[in-house]
């Protein structure tokens, strides 16, 4: 039993359970980032765990990280410990279902659920999310897909990602089904504010859903450690996004040389100080940084131990809000054309 201390814990969603208040985001370990030494992700893993990081997010599009968290499961018998979540229909990462775009028919996802089971090696999901909305099936319909499942314990609780605030009050409304729904997973860093301005986050609380932030310390940049693209690693599927362009990354690392300042106040990292304040701005926050080393889990982790002052946070939000962040920083944007601020899903009346 480790003697670690354990971070706090928030509640995910007005009805949810409570989970770690800094989640470990799992896309780097099998997917991305280019080459991941095994050993270390595996290291990382049981650091997470130990220090109470245990609110662990993956997807079955990142690559081998199913099979990876399945083996740890195994192997270390601590499923118990980790409050599990996993997504559906970004496309199918085999190739036979919806020619590479977002699918969520229901024979889709129930093959998907079947198929995520058995690499994570568990008989039960703690939050399932619908990746990307497919815009050719209304969501009543995908919450439907998902009720069987519910009943038989399959999945726990119900999550969207990347969705409209009005799909979102769409989903919420289903009965039996929608109140399971507690968590909307969304960019925001001090790099991505949108969410925010579109009034999506207003909603969210409204609905008593809480904002998982993936992406918060905006895919790295915040740490100051990339400060250019000659960083990054062959297979860093950064190099392929508009944020980290050669004539954008010099603009955008400008946010956290200013954010730098303010940590070196609280002695700490520009990445500790950006989780410290995506907590202070919303009770209903929960960020999950992406980390494939035991060293960014114990960064991150003390993140959550540091107290803002009101003046800091202020100073932070003046801060993002001032920056003139240039270039999408995912590839769905160029690719599908997502606007998580217009409902793209067909209404059921069409369907």
């Amino acid at each position: 039993m480790s003697t670690l201390e354990k971070i706090p814990t928030r509640r995910l969603g007005s009805n949810g359970p409570a989970v770690s208040s800094i989640g470990l985001g799992t896309m780097g370990i099998g997917a991305f980032y280019g080459k991941t030494d095994e050993g270390a992700a595996y290291k990382a893993l049981t650091h997470a765990a130990d220090r109470g990081m245990t609110f662990w997010d993956c997807a079955d599009i990142y690559g081998t990280t199913e099979l990876t968290l399945g083996k740890w499961f195994k192997e270390t018998g601590r499923r118990s410990e980790i409050f599990l979540a996993t997504k559906f229909g970004s496309r199918d990462p085999e190739g036979k279902f919806g020619g590479g775009k977002p699918i969520s028919t229901p024979s889709y996802i129930r093959f998907a659920l079947d198929r995520s089971l058995k690499r994570l090696g568990v008989e039960s999901i703690d939050l399932y999310y619908q990746h990307r909305v497919d815009p050719n099936v209304p969501i009543e319909i995908v919450l439907e897909a998902l009720r069987e499942p519910l009943d038989k314990g399959q999945i726990k609780w119900i999550g969207l990602s990347e969705c409209s605030a009005e799909t979102l009050k769409r989903a919420k409304k289903v009965p039996g089904v929608g109140d399971k729904v507690i968590a909307a997973q969304m960019e925001l860093s001090p790099f991505s504010l949108d969410i925010e301005k579109n009034g999506f986050a207003k909603v969210a609380k409204e609905l008593g859903v809480a904002i998982v932030a993936y992406s918060p310390l905006g895919r790295g940049m915040v740490s100051g450690r990339y400060r250019s693209r000659d960083a990054f690693g062959e297979g860093d599927f950064r190099l392929s996004l508009p944020r980290f362009s050669e004539e954008n990354f010099p603009k955008n690392v400008l946010l956290a040389d200013k954010l730098k300042t303010i940590a070196d106040k609280h002695n700490a990292t520009p990445s500790q100080i950006t989780l410290a304040w995506i907590l202070a701005e919303g009770e209903y926050y929960v960020p999950i940084p992406g980390c494939r080393s035991s060293e960014r889990v114990e960064e991150n982790a003390k993140g959550a131990e540091i107290k803002l002052s009101t003046e800091d946070v202020k100073t932070i939000r003046e801060l993002s809000e001032a920056a003139d962040i240039q270039g999408y920083d995912r590839l769905d944007d160029i690719d599908i054309g997502i606007d998580i601020g217009i409902d793209v899903c067909i209404r059921l009346s069409s369907f």
